[in-house]
């Protein structure tokens, strides 16, 4: 196997790859190092070859050096790349999970906020697909380790998670016919007047494209809320989502003039910033209950979590100043 094909393999495989050594043949004596590489691992960019040479992840007959150091022929070179940290992402992390239900077919965790369920680009490590991995070895078989829905990093509460593909794809017919009941607390801005329905489509914002908004070509969303207790400025619902969109509930919401409060996003639009939200420093929005039809024993099955202790204690507050 060339040395091309052996760093290949192991940045797209291996969480640490083995050093690979080359020697520098006569027909590269006075080129830059850079360059050099770049002849010798031709499937890799000179970008990337540069990185690996000012990480001092390659050696010259032993030594570190820059980029534009020539070589003149004869020189051991030894490269130790960098894996992809995309290979992170699937590798089993001892992170707490607090599991409120587990069986042979799926397991419930009631995530903390500001874990990420999923990896994705600048969080490749520490999230909860790492956390289930270490939990459940049995899940490395499973597309995205079973995961059939997503809270957001900074949203709390009730995830179930499917322990066999039967399981994940019974879980995700379960979502998409709207038989899985998903309620949400959310503390948000201004005096919400009555119960309602929000019926509204969600998709990419058209001009901040990390951020999702009503638009008229998004997909159908619908949320149902009711005022569970109003303070002077703010007002504690629960939610209860028929659709799952990316950040539906706080799309949803701040669309009728009710951001959640601390929501860092879609939050209130004026110039100043609530003293809730400087004192809360999430969106106020935590995933209760979480009910569904057991894939074995076909019957509706339910849990309840209590909201974390930050939003106890902003709840707590608000009924104070009342």
């Amino acid at each position: 196997m060339s040395a091309a094909k052996q760093l290949e393999k192991y940045t797209a495989k291996a969480v640490t790859p083995p050093p690979v050594e080359l020697t520098v043949p006569g027909d590269c004596a006075g080129l830059r190092l850079d360059q050099a590489l770049a002849r010798l691992l031709p499937d890799f960019s000179r970008s990337r070859l540069s990185l690996w040479v000012r990480r001092h992840q390659v050696t010259v007959d032993g030594r570190t050096v820059l980029p534009r150091q020539k070589v003149w022929g004869g020189e051991k070179i030894r490269v130790q790349p960098e894996p992809d940290p995309q290979v992170l992402a699937f590798q089993p992390q001892d992170i707490p999970l607090d599991v409120v239900f587990e069986d042979d077919t799926l397991l419930v965790v009631n995530k903390p906020a500001g874990l990420v369920v999923h990896p994705g680009s600048g969080n490749w490590q520490g999230t909860m697909l790492n956390a289930l991995l270490q939990h459940a070895p049995v899940l490395k078989h499973l597309p995205r380790a079973g995961i059939v829905h997503r809270l957001d990093k900074e949203t709390s509460g009730l995830l179930v998670v499917a322990k066999t593909l039967a399981v994940q794809t019974d879980l995700v017919r379960q979502l998409q016919a709207r038989s899985v009941t998903r309620e949400y607390l959310a503390v948000v801005h201004g005096c919400v007047a009555r119960d309602g329905k929000i019926e509204a489509p969600i998709g990419r914002h058209p001009v901040q494209r990390t951020r999702m908004a009503v638009v008229g070509g998004g997909k159908p969303a619908t949320t149902h809320y009711h005022v569970v207790e109003r303070f002077p400025h703010a007002t504690l619902l629960r939610c209860r989502l028929e659709t799952g969109r990316t950040h539906q509930i706080r799309v949803h919401l701040d669309s009728i003039g009710h951001p959640l409060i601390g929501d860092p996003v879609y939050g209130r639009k004026t110039g100043r910033r609530s003293p809730y939200d400087l004192n809360f420093k999430r969106q106020a929005l935590h995933a209760e209950k979480l009910a569904l039809v057991h894939p074995a024993s076909k019957k509706t099955i339910s849990w309840r979590a209590q909201p974390p202790q930050d939003m106890q204690d902003l709840i707590a507050l608000l009924q104070t100043q009342a």
